[in-house]
Protein backbone atom coordinates (compact mmCIF):
# COMPACT_ATOMS: atom_id res chain seq x y z
CA UNK A 1 0.00 0.00 0.00
CA UNK A 2 2.82 2.42 0.79
CA UNK A 3 4.38 1.68 -2.61
CA UNK A 4 1.12 2.73 -4.25
CA UNK A 5 1.04 5.98 -2.27
CA UNK A 6 4.70 6.63 -3.07
CA UNK A 7 4.00 6.19 -6.78
CA UNK A 8 0.79 8.25 -6.75
CA UNK A 9 1.02 10.82 -3.92
CA UNK A 10 -2.20 12.60 -4.97
CA UNK A 11 -4.20 9.38 -4.54
CA UNK A 12 -4.81 10.09 -0.85
CA UNK A 13 -6.31 13.49 -1.71
CA UNK A 14 -8.57 11.90 -4.29
CA UNK A 15 -9.79 9.32 -1.80
CA UNK A 16 -10.37 12.01 0.80
CA UNK A 17 -12.35 14.07 -1.72
CA UNK A 18 -14.53 11.06 -2.58
CA UNK A 19 -15.16 10.41 1.10
CA UNK A 20 -16.12 14.06 1.68
CA UNK A 21 -18.45 14.01 -1.32
CA UNK A 22 -20.14 10.82 -0.10
CA UNK A 23 -20.53 12.32 3.37
CA UNK A 24 -22.04 15.51 1.95
CA UNK A 25 -24.56 13.59 -0.16
CA UNK A 26 -25.45 11.37 2.80
CA UNK A 27 -26.10 14.36 5.08
CA UNK A 28 -28.21 16.16 2.45
CA UNK A 29 -30.33 13.08 1.73
CA UNK A 30 -30.76 12.32 5.43
CA UNK A 31 -31.87 15.84 6.34
CA UNK A 32 -34.14 16.13 3.29
CA UNK A 33 -35.93 12.88 4.12
CA UNK A 34 -36.45 14.03 7.71
CA UNK A 35 -38.16 17.23 6.59
CA UNK A 36 -40.56 15.37 4.30
CA UNK A 37 -41.72 13.15 7.16
CA UNK A 38 -42.32 16.05 9.57
CA UNK A 39 -43.95 18.51 7.14
CA UNK A 40 -47.59 17.25 7.34
CA UNK A 41 -47.55 17.26 11.16
CA UNK A 42 -46.37 20.90 11.40
CA UNK A 43 -49.41 22.35 9.60
CA UNK A 44 -51.96 24.02 11.83
CA UNK A 45 -55.22 25.30 10.33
Amino acid sequence: MSDLLDEYPMLIFGLEALLALFLLIFIVVWTASGRKKRAPHDRRD
